[in-house]
């Protein structure tokens, strides 16, 4: 099979890159693919194509970008110069700009490649019933938001014109097939990018690291993981850093450079900037616990499954998706009221002075990601993917 797979790829900072990575690293190993063609927003070269193992042949197009206009007819003459065997799309609804015509033009091409008769699966890892438009950036006006809800429904439409949409939840499953009446949405769990070796769950020598990871301004805000930690310091004698792994929010520009100087007086308060892949695994070894400073969700969370493969302890808002995750794969964590500075500090307590629940907390974490590899997440999509060419075929011989 040769296959398409329209998704960010590092270098890019467009959201949803890291998956894509993940995405390519584990069909390139599978014998049923031929030929991945990576068609992606960036200047990706050979020299990004970092494997261990060799795979299949991947022929790099860099053929669309963020907020351009242009995405509709670039990724579609893409399509038509490599002649994939069938589609795969790594999308959310701000995948392909934060301004809204570009952003709901991108989100056509589902709907190209259904004209144009090719296999084609949607990995949609948000969906808009499912997000707070005012605390997820996109507008606190109730009539924007109204409307909002009719663009998103009828571009929710134009992708459910794809042989099948794939999400990552099981609650995405039950909304869309209640509200749009379809057989096509399936599961497809997020997976686990890496499986390391099992970690000994020892912490290094030092301070402890309290850590989040990610896009930072819209609903994942620092301000209540910074102040948290410090009511800690106060309460404990833990030595105690803050480490905030990531870059601002495409939607919130200039934020983490605002809180540098709004908490330059906090002591151990470390920014890192933009984390490389191969620089993840110490980000995360280093730290004793990640925190999820989020005020509401937006979908699966590729930074639990990444916590989980290192082994953390995970403390989250109870809220939303990530206690769908924590009751459907099996994740655990120290709970806390969003935006609430005291309930916070109170889960970050109870971890860091008690060791044996931050290794309970880390242990089951690390099981529940050892039973979802990508490699058997790929495996999923592969099936679909086959069993829609074979009815394909059906079709023509009847």
């Amino acid at each position: 099979m040769k296959l398409a797979i329209v998704t960010a790829f590092p270098p890019s900072k467009v959201t949803l890159n890291e998956y894509g990575y993940h995405l390519v690293k584990q069909f390139r190993l599978k014998k049923k693919i031929s030929e991945i063609i990576l068609l992606t927003d960036h200047a990706v070269e050979e020299q990004h194509l970092k494997f261990e193992e060799d795979g299949c042949k991947i022929t790099i197009k860099n053929c669309w970008k963020f907020n351009s206009y242009k995405n509709i007819i670039t990724l579609n003459n893409a399509l038509n110069e490599t002649k994939p065997d069938a589609v795969l799309f790594n999308l959310q609804f701000l995948k392909f700009g934060d301004k809204k015509i570009p952003a709901a033009l991108g989100l056509l091409l589902p709907l190209i490649c259904k004209l144009k008769k090719l296999p084609t699966i949607v990995l949609l890892h948000n969906i808009l019933e499912q997000v707070d438009l005012n605390s997820a950036g996109f507008t606190n006006n109730k009539l924007l938001q109204k409307a909002y809800g009719l663009i998103g429904s009828t571009l929710t439409r134009c992708l459910l014109s794809a042989d099948y949409v794939a999400v990552t939840i099981q609650k995405f499953v039950n909304t869309l097939k209640h509200k749009y009446n379809t057989k096509k949405v399936v599961l497809i769990p997020h997976g686990t990018f890496e499986m390391p070796p099992k970690p000994d769950f020892t912490l290094p020598k030092g301070a402890k690291q309290i850590m989040a990871f990610g896009k930072f301004g819209t609903y994942k805000k620092v301000e209540v993981m910074i102040e948290a930690v410090e009511k800690v310091r106060e309460m404990t004698d833990e030595n105690l850093e803050i480490v905030i792994a990531g870059t601002d929010s495409p939607n919130t520009p200039g934020y983490l450079d605002e809180m540098k100087e709004k908490y330059s007086n906090v002591e151990g308060l470390i920014f890192t900037g933009y984390v490389e892949e191969e620089d993840v695994p110490i980000i995360f070894g280093e730290s004793t616990v990640v925190v999820f400073p989020y005020t509401s969700t937006t979908g699966s969370s590729g930074v639990l499954h990444q916590a989980g493969s290192y082994g953390k302890a995970v403390i989250m808002p109870n809220l939303g998706d990530l206690t769908d995750l924590i009751q459907d794969e099996g994740y655990r964590g120290a709970f806390f009221e969003a935006d609430d500075v005291i309930s916070l500090a109170g889960a970050i307590k109870e971890v860091v002075t008690n060791d044996a629940y931050r290794l309970e907390l880390a242990k089951a974490n690390y099981k529940a990601a050892s039973s979802l590899p990508m490699s058997e997440i790929a495996d999923m999509y592969l099936q679909y993917f086959e069993e829609i060419i074979q009815k394909k075929l059906v079709r023509i011989t009847d």
